[in-house]
């Protein structure tokens, strides 16, 4: 089922081509790539790689510790961040974790943000901004580094959980950090309930943007890029989410998009003010929102797994037309869907696979595929690349029959999602960072 308000021409062409105008370049900036869409056209990345015998394998590296972040790359550089434990780290896949707790609390950890080189993966610098027990506890299947770092290919900024947030510059040297105080998101309701923070930081100019939710006082925040000084601060008082913001640059107008437990909302970024608010009261919010042509798109949250397309040009209270379309189709719990070539595409965590129509919602695909799903799907080439909690990274066509066409072992799990750069996809699974590329040496 499916509900969808009109759609002219003109935005059916814009959706089309806009959505994938997305195409191969040597960064991957931030959590989901460049504009937060997740594709990468023109990157010639392999269909099938194998870690054992290396074939298109270009290199691997061990991390110093665990993390479900992703990997940036900018200026020839891969970011990662890490947490590393003086015990073995506790992680439960697919949906047997429930809403059980780790026990870090007692633990020792070190965290790092590691810059390597993007094309030989040798450390060109490591730094270890925090060194003790955590401020806050997680849930069995996440980590204590879960948030993606940012750069704008000077300075690079990453959130360590309750740790804090802190900025490099490209040599590693560090120019600032805050103190984002307690960050506990858990069960709604339940204030022992802690999860881990996982919004990622985003850089737009001269200003990165953070979304910090927890049990309570949750804010979200803009400061200098340079100085770490607060610059804007809009506190808010709403079940906790886990999603990364997005910034979108229009005619006009620009937004910062963020999700919240109670309202989804578009924010002026130069203040903060609202502009926009969309009613979507649930809990567990953790797919990032993204534009697709002249569309918002919102997913997640538990229970309600419905998936809405906002329009951009949305202000005041949602409703009417401004709202183009709701799919019933049943949306992804954890992972960010992709827009490419007219459609969406996403996992549930259970491991069912969608194909929506990006103009209308309508569903055009459903099929069980093996494996449960954290990561998010990224699209290149006509094909979606998508990791398994398991361990496989299942490639499938974006075109109809939408079949999986191969699936490579990794031999661990894939809980953090890929990153494209330079004609290479790079992959966390585990605590191995492979750089996987065509043609490539073993």
């Amino acid at each position: 089922m499916h509900r969808i308000a009109s759609v002219g021409l003109t935005s059916l062409t814009c959706l089309t081509f806009l959505a994938a105008a997305v195409t191969a370049a040597d960064s991957w900036p931030s959590f989901r790539g460049p504009a937060a869409r997740g594709v990468a056209d023109g990157s010639a990345l392999p269909l099938q790689w194998n870690v054992e015998d290396g074939t298109n394998v270009r290199w691997s590296r061990e991390l110093p510790g665990d993390g479900h972040s992703s990997p940036v790359v900018s200026g020839g550089r891969v970011y990662v961040v890490s947490a590393e434990s003086d015990a073995e780290t506790e992680l439960v896949l697919g949906d047997e974790g429930g809403i059980g707790l780790a026990k870090d609390l007692r633990r020792e950890f070190v965290w790092r943000l590691s810059a390597l080189d993007a094309a030989s993966g040798e450390v060109v610098w490591q730094r270890e901004p925090y060194r003790g027990a955590p401020r806050a506890n997680r849930h069995v299947k996440s980590s204590q580094a879960n948030a993606t770092p940012a750069t704008d290919g000077k300075v690079v900024v990453a959130i360590f959980g309750s740790q804090g947030l802190v900025a490099w510059s490209r040599d590693g040297e560090e120019l600032w950090r805050v103190d984002l105080g307690v960050l506990d998101p858990g069960l709604f309701g339940d204030p022992a309930s802690h999860w881990g923070h996982a919004s990622s930081p985003v850089i737009d100019g001269d200003r990165v943007f953070v979304q910090v939710d927890r049990h309570a006082d949750s804010y979200v925040a803009a400061y200098d890029l340079s100085t770490g000084a607060p610059i804007w601060k809009v506190e808010r008082q709403e079940k906790p989410v886990w999603a990364t913001p997005t910034v979108h640059h229009g005619e006009g107008r620009s937004q910062l998009i963020v999700l919240g437990g109670d309202f989804d909302r578009g924010l002026d970024p130069a203040t903060g003010e609202e502009l926009w608010r969309f009613p979507r009261d649930l809990e567990v919010k953790t797919p990032t929102p993204f534009v697709a042509g002249d569309l918002v798109v919102l997913s997640g949250g538990y229970r309600g797994r419905e998936v809405h397309a906002v329009r951009l040009d949305a202000s005041g209270l949602v409703e009417g037309d401004e709202l183009a379309w709701t799919s019933e189709a049943g949306g992804p719990y954890t992972s960010t869907p992709v827009a490419y070539r007219g459609r969406i595409y996403f996992a549930r965590d259970t491991g069912v696979w969608n194909v929506l129509d990006l103009a209308s919602g309508e569903r055009l695909h459903r099929e069980r595929i093996d494996g449960a799903y954290s990561a998010s799907p990224i699209a290149a080439d006509g094909r979606i690349y998508l990791p398994a909690e398991e361990g496989v990274v299942r490639v499938l066509s974006a075109e109809p029959p939408f079949e999986v066409l191969a699936s490579n072992d990794m031999g661990a799990p894939c809980m953090a999602s890929p990153a494209v750069a330079g004609q290479t996809l790079f992959l966390r699974c585990g605590t191995t960072l492979w750089a996987i590329a065509a043609s490539a040496a073993g």
